[in-house]
């Protein structure tokens, strides 16, 4: 689920919407363009910013499902205020447990944004054939692929971004998380079910004014390098303070690499479908 502070998904959110990536994006306008009325469910929303970065690009009147296990992210999620041609209604679940209940009924798209490196191997491939069996278009943004770029360079940081992409493999609640694996695993799963894919980076770029993003990256990276165990402690420390140091100097810049993908039912299995519903009625 999300699994984050309302604050980390306020302080994020326009860095996951600058770095959307524009092609895949098109990729999902375009094939809901002659949808009267879309039916969209999100996964993991949180306070629903996929529903606030793509919702304004769909001239139909959409109809959006958002799914999380967080109260609070819920209830804020369902006080946005919304255009005329926006409905939203709420959903109290645990993916891990009740992702079918989550995908049940007449679903246009399914969309998730920085969820599918929290996941294993096993419910992705859940994920993945559920919604192939359905014949659902799939929209996954935001998924961490364990590229960092920092500047300037710090001796340590080779050993803090190596503990970063382990911390992200242990199990966030879906079992062993996937982690930096997770975007490519899920392409070629959908690939190999049939689907058509495209994808692209989706990097966030934070410069040397954005101060507070960097100082909560960071402090959340020096965490899980303390959590992981691996490194001394005092050079954990010392890294976070050198780094601290050169934001306040508006000296630093990070660079984190990040995957969007679209994945869409082929015309084959849209047509197998219907040959499957006439056969049904006819029999």
């Amino acid at each position: 689920m999300s699994g984050f502070s309302a604050d980390w998904l306020f302080l994020r959110e326009p860095h996951d919407l600058r770095a959307r990536n524009a092609v895949v994006l098109q990729a999902v306008i375009a094939s809901l363009r002659d949808t009267r009325h879309i039916r969209i469910v999100d996964l993991a929303c949180g306070t629903g910013s996929t529903l606030r970065a793509i919702s304004p690009y769909f001239a139909a009147q959409q109809n959006w499902r958002l799914a999380d296990n967080d109260l609070g992210l819920l209830a804020r999620a369902a006080a946005m205020s919304l255009p005329a041609d926006v409905t939203v209604t709420t959903q109290l679940l645990d993916l891990n447990r009740d992702l079918e209940a989550a995908l049940d009924g007449p679903v246009d798209l399914v969309t998730t944004s920085a969820l599918l490196d929290l996941v294993s191997q096993p419910w992705l491939e859940r994920l993945a054939v559920e919604i192939a069996a359905r014949a659902i278009a799939f929209y996954a943004a935001l998924s961490y692929d364990g590229q960092i770029k920092l500047a300037p360079a710090d001796p340590c940081d080779v050993a803090i971004i190596d503990a970063v992409n382990a911390h992200q493999r242990i199990d966030k609640g879906f079992g062993p998380a996937l982690g930096p694996l997770a975007a490519l695993a899920a392409i070629a799963r959908f690939e190999k079910l049939g689907y058509s894919v495209v994808h692209g980076q989706s990097d966030w770029v934070i410069g040397p004014d954005e101060r507070d993003m960097q100082l909560e990256i960071l402090s959340g990276w020096a965490r899980a390098a303390r959590e992981l165990g691996e490194l001394p402690l005092a050079d954990t420390v010392e890294w976070l303070t050198r780094r601290r140091d050169a934001v306040v100097a508006g000296r630093s810049s990070i660079r984190v690499g990040h995957v969007d993908f679209f994945a869409a039912p082929t015309v084959t299995r849209w047509a197998d479908r219907s040959r499957s519903k006439s056969t049904s009625l006819s029999s």
